[in-house]
């Protein structure tokens, strides 16, 4: 795939703009030969991308000016490179500039944004359905949302009329980021608790609040010291039992490219028998993956005496 190619592509996915956040192109999935390496996004007016190895000079230096030119005929006014690959290196503005307190915009809910960086931006756009699912079927439910990051799950519950939302994770940053989630969205937090616990220790203080009528698992493939999916998904599984509600729905996640839909299956279908499984969430278009069993997984679990509803 040429420069001129992906041009071609950007031009195609970018007629219908707004400000909410859309993926203009991912390599990341393998379905472009040659550049897996590359994601390219539209925040509102700013066009990021994203560098996941290093390119050849020259190819690189065509393609930041196949940007250039290409926003000079769009909405956007900002340019900026992430280069995910060095470790510590901040970004790079290569046109226009940034606003202080930046968010992106999904489904009109708003989450806080950080580009400055070449690690993650406190924001995962490809979990926009499991968010949507999350907002659709948490009405007057007492919610837990483990491994919770910037708590944008629970934004998208409470705006769905969730009765409560305990949010579980290690970082108290992160906890940090996710009370200002819903104050930039005016939400009460009345009701929403950030907790900042190793889950893998705290379960009898996660089971005060029991029991929960939704739990949504979104942890980490690796986290040095903290977990690592092959080895510690069974033991949130088999915990299930002790704090979930005889109505519960669980939105089980993983997004390692080397374990599939069946791992999460078994060690339900072994560890919390009562849950059966529904379906699996679509991924978006825009993160078509050459393997979808390598991309992400939103596996969709309730207890077998629950009645399958419209929206699950």
């Amino acid at each position: 795939m040429r420069v001129v190619d992906i041009q071609t592509h950007l031009l195609e996915n970018s007629k219908d703009l707004t400000d909410e956040f859309k993926r203009l192109f991912h390599g990341r999935g393998g379905l472009y030969e040659g550049w897996k390496h590359l994601t390219i996004d539209s925040i509102d007016t700013i066009l990021s991308i994203a560098f996941y190895s290093e390119m050849d000079s020259d190819l690189e230096a065509e393609f930041i000016d196949m940007l250039k030119n290409f926003i000079s005929s769009t909405r956007h006014k900002t340019l900026v490179v992430q280069r995910r690959y060095i470790k510590g290196s901040p970004s790079e503005i290569l046109v226009g500039e940034l606003e202080e307190n930046l968010f992106v915009v999904e489904e009109g809910m708003k989450f806080k944004l950080n580009l400055l960086s070449n690690q993650n931006s406190l924001y995962f756009p490809d979990m926009r359905n499991g968010r949507a699912f999350v907002r659709e079927n948490s009405k007057d439910k007492n919610v837990l949302n483990l491994f919770s990051y910037t708590s944008s799950f629970s934004v998208a519950a409470k705006l769905g009329g969730a009765k409560s939302v305990s949010n579980i994770d290690m970082s108290k940053g992160a906890l940090s980021v996710g009370r200002a989630n819903h104050h930039l969205n005016l939400i009460d937090t009345k009701g929403v608790s950030f907790l900042p616990y190793n889950i893998l220790k705290s379960f009898s203080r996660i089971k005060k609040k029991a029991p929960y009528d939704l739990i949504i698992i979104d942890p980490p493939t690796s986290q040095k010291g903290s977990f690592e999916a092959i080895r510690d998904y069974e033991k949130i599984i088999k915990k299930l039992p002790e704090i979930a509600s005889e109505n519960c729905t669980v939105l089980a996640s993983l997004n390692s490219p080397d374990l599939d839909s069946g791992f999460i299956i078994s060690l339900m279908e072994k560890f919390a028998p009562d849950f059966r499984f529904i379906r699996r969430l679509e991924n978006l278009k825009e993160f078509a993956s050459a393997d979808e069993e390598r991309s992400l997984k939103n596996l969709v679990f309730m207890m077998l005496n629950t009645q399958t509803n419209a929206s699950v």
